[in-house]
């Protein structure tokens, strides 16, 4: 029988069979032990070869065959440490490994049963795949013409991409001959490999499962796909892990972080689709895998209907309306005034207004329009940024730019542009009144304008109460709703002087203009140059010490520049124009120069060491605490948040908290969002946050029952928080 087999092989089969034993001499490692030789066909079959990267093996779920039956036949890949073979999607690059069955006469082989994948990052490139070694499988069906006493044989011809920086791709057949017996008890319990391989299989999810498609942007084809994964409470809190790898490419895409929320009664998966996004009512496939607070993974195997992202199907429970979020951005856009953040600059403004009181009501009236305009020009500006941003796939919240070193740099030089102008160091009229002392001694409106731009930029390190849960709203919704958020809480910002500025009734309480005002403004100075400082304190954070460096040398050069421009703004006009031409190329060398250094200082940057009382957060260090059932406090911050660092010093730095953490195991874990950090941006977004600070307290053995605690905190707060049972 074995031969009538062989007989069919076709001479271009045999051929190749002889330039695979040629290449088995000079590239590959053939495993000799294991090699069998037809000699009725002189064709060479091997349950084994090997290459430089893998060690392939033909293995089989029994020793012995009977006709009728069904086995498992799996290529299994032993791979040298750091490289990797794909999965059936192999992610945004790679080839899946293919298998190539010759079987007798009758026989047929199911498509390869694929093992639960990892991913593998590298730079922007995120790839499904499997290191060290991996089982591929194939049930087989044995026809029952055999006969007892015959021989069954397989050949894989297997291809595969091998890939560590560098991909290679490879090809092997691999040969296997099994007796042919009469029943089951003589067929023998074949490779352990292959039992293995089994449990790697994913079975079918036991939850109820959804899976719901936003619409698609057709400019930018952005969208979302979003996963709500039916786990009860217990279940949930059992779950350190949880990804979702489609069949299909282009479903997802594959580098971006999938957004996991913890809801009542399910877990929902937020995922960025892909170039190729399911449609409505098609069937999405793929592998859940969920990795537990134990450390084991396990594949669940999904095939849902894409239902419509709508609102009357929402995959959100937000506890917020449209309309709710509108009105907490108001609110939070005028507490901001009172921030540290936004108070010297809304006290200038306010010296502007008593300035202009003995001016018409029309024209204060116009100054606060101006005011409010940009303001909200600002707001419109900031939020069309982070819609292009989050287009673009990017995680981002409230105060990302803070984020950039750059950005830093440069609102620092601007603070202390401001602050030597309200010194009186130089004077700048015209369009760029509203920045310096003059906006208090002219009336032009585009002062004003400016005054709402620099209120805006200096506003955003800090948050007030009601803005998070609006911002967190916000950052989840269409641009269009975005944006109206986001114009909201820019008119709470302008709204108070807008008020002081239409109504004649408090303008008549204002004191009289007078020398005083001179001396409130060259006050106002120093606030201006605090702030410089506290912006080098956060560019040091980010950059390492040599930013200290750059930022104070650039102040030296705009120092330099704003004393060269007003000693000779009132000489002849030959000296004025080559004043102001010295004075720009000190500018340029303080903004081009400090960029450029900034740039190779940010490479060196170091991140600030554990305090005595605090730990860095990770995701790992906090499940493992919560694991082992102990309190943990959580608390994100960041260097440019001053609401933040108030906090610290505040509250969470006295020794009355320290000693109630101390008292009750409190294990006390900072995450700092200085600079971007998709993981605590990710965890922001599990409580709706869309920036910093967030504190929040596991009670020791809950941790499916956090405690958020407000944004402003004092030690009584905090006491009161983790001391409740």
């Amino acid at each position: 029988m074995v031969n009538m087999f062989l007989a069919r092989v076709s001479l271009e089969r045999m051929v190749f069979a002889l330039l695979v034993l040629a290449a088995s001499v000079c590239a590959a490692q053939t495993d000799e032990t294991s090699t069998q030789v037809d000699e009725s066909s002189a064709r060479v079959v091997s349950a084994t070869a090997a290459t430089e990267q893998v060690r392939a093996e033909l293995v089989a779920s029994v020793d012995a065959v009977v006709p009728g039956g069904e086995i498992y036949l799996g290529v299994h890949q032993q791979i040298i440490p750091h490289w990797h073979t794909y999965w059936v999607n192999p992610g945004d690059s790679g080839n899946a490994t293919t298998i190539e069955w010759t079987l007798p006469e009758g026989a047929s082989a199911s498509d390869i049963i694929w093992p639960s994948p990892s991913r593998f990052s590298m730079g922007p490139i995120t790839n499904y795949a499997y290191e060290n070694n991996v089982t591929l499988l194939s049930k087989i069906s044995v026809p029952s013409s055999l006969a007892v006493g015959d021989t069954f044989t397989a050949y894989a011809l297997v291809d595969w991409l091998v890939c560590k920086e560098e991909c290679i791709p490879q090809q092997v057949e691999l040969a296997l001959s099994l007796p042919v017996v009469s029943s089951k008890a003589e067929a023998g319990e074949g490779s352990p490999l292959i039992q293995t391989a089994l449990a790697q299989v994913p079975i079918a999810s036991p939850w109820e499962i959804s899976a719901l498609q936003s619409e698609i942007d057709t400019d930018t084809g952005a969208g979302s796909l979003q996963l709500r994964i039916g786990l009860s409470a217990e279940q949930i809190a059992q779950v350190s892990d949880i990804w979702f790898y489609p069949y299909d490419w282009g479903r997802i895409r594959q580098s971006e972080l999938q957004q996991r929320e913890n809801l009542t009664d399910a877990i929902q998966l937020t995922i960025p689709t892909g170039d190729a996004p399911a449609e409505v009512g098609d069937e999405l496939a793929g592998v859940l895998v969920i990795r537990e607070q134990q450390g084991i993974a396990r594949g669940y195997e999904i095939k849902v209907p894409v239902q419509a992202l709508s609102a009357d199907n929402p995959a959100n429970d937000s506890p917020i309306s449209f309309a709710s979020a509108l009105l907490l951005a108001l609110l939070g856009g005028i507490i901001l005034n009172l921030m540290p953040c936004v108070f010297p600059v809304l006290s200038i403004k306010a010296l502007s207004l008593v300035n202009h009181a003995h001016h018409s009501t029309v024209v204060i009236r116009r100054q606060g329009y101006m005011y409010t305009l940009g303001v909200l020009t600002s707001f419109a500006v900031l939020a069309l940024l982070l819609i292009l941003l989050k287009a673009g796939g990017n995680q981002i919240g409230w105060g990302f730019q803070f984020q950039s070193p750059v950005f830093v740099l440069l609102v620092a030089y601007l603070l202390f542009a401001v602050g030597l102008s309200l010194s009186g160091v130089f004077f700048i009229g015209g369009s760029v009144t509203g920045v310096g002392s003059s906006l208090a001694e002219k009336p032009g409106y585009s002062g004003s304008f400016f005054t709402g731009v620099l209120a805006t930029v200096v506003a955003t390190p800090c948050t007030a109460p009601f803005m998070a849960a609006a911002l967190g709203y916000a950052l989840a919704q269409p641009p269009v709703k975005l944006m109206a958020i986001f114009l909201s809480l820019g008119f709470g910002l302008a709204l108070p002087y807008l008020l002081l500025s239409c109504w004649p009734r408090v303008q008549r309480w204002m004191p009289r203009p007078g020398l005083w005002m001179e001396r409130v403004k060259q006050f106002l100075a120093f606030p201006m140059y605090a702030a410089a400082i506290w912006l080098v304190w956060v560019l040091v954070q980010q950059t390492g010490a040599s930013g200290v460096i750059v930022a104070l040398g650039g102040c030296l050069l705009i120092a330099l520049a704003a004393w060269v421009y007003d000693a000779t703004r009132n000489s002849s006009n030959k000296q004025r124009v080559l004043g102001m031409a010295v004075a720009l190329v000190l500018l340029l060398l303080a903004i081009v120069g400090g960029i450029k250094q900034l740039g190779e200082a940010e490479q060196s940057g170091q991140k600030p060491a554990a305090a005595e009382n605090w730990e860095p957060y990770s995701d790992e260090r906090l499940q493992q605490l919560l694991t082992e059932g102990k309190p943990v406090f959580l608390n994100f911050t960041a260097s440019w948040c001053i609401s933040c660092l108030v906090n610290e010093r505040v509250a969470l730095s006295t020794d009355a908290v320290k000693k109630q953490f101390e008292q009750q195991g409190i294990t006390y874990l900072k995450g700092d969002w200085t600079n971007r950090d998709a993981t605590i941006t990710a965890f922001l977004k599990k409580f709706n946050r869309s920036g910093v600070p967030l504190y929040v307290f596991y009670p020791a053995g809950q941790a499916d029952k956090p405690k958020e605690l407000p944004q402003i905190l004092t030690p009584d707060i905090v006491i009161a928080a983790v001391s409740e049972r």
